[in-house]
């Protein structure tokens, strides 16, 4: 069982940048894979970004070269560091993790953070 607690949402120019952070109970954190997925008004959730337990890295096409997505498993913390924000990329962010093989579905992810509003204003 893994708990995760999304912090540092905000409210932010276009241009600017945030660092979300996603703090995970449990033991057997470095084990998970993470992801980070975003859900806009009216529109579905969608992937972000995602590190796998061996610390591979992915990114939608839309955020490549703007977002990177870390970890830190001895403080059980992962990080999306946003830069270059846009105003479509204002939504409710999520964490979430899952075992096994890294996805960018949001359908096999099994925990879910209560999610972090970001806006970024034109």
């Amino acid at each position: 069982q893994v708990q995760l607690v999304e912090s540092g949402g905000g409210l932010v120019q276009a241009g600017g940048s945030l660092r979300l952070s996603c703090a995970a109970s449990g033991r057997t954190f470095s084990r998970y894979n993470m992801g980070w997925f975003r859900q806009a008004p009216g529109k579905e959730r969608e992937f972000v970004t995602a590190i796998s337990w061996s610390d591979s890295t992915y990114y939608a096409d839309s955020v490549k070269g703007r977002f990177t997505i870390s970890r830190d498993n001895a403080k059980n913390m992962v990080y999306l560091q946003m830069n270059s924000l846009k105003p479509e990329d204002t939504a409710v962010y999520y964490c979430a993790a899952k075992h096994s093989v890294v996805t960018t579905s949001r359908y096999e992810y099994d925990y879910w953070g209560q999610g972090t509003q970001v806006t970024v204003s034109s």
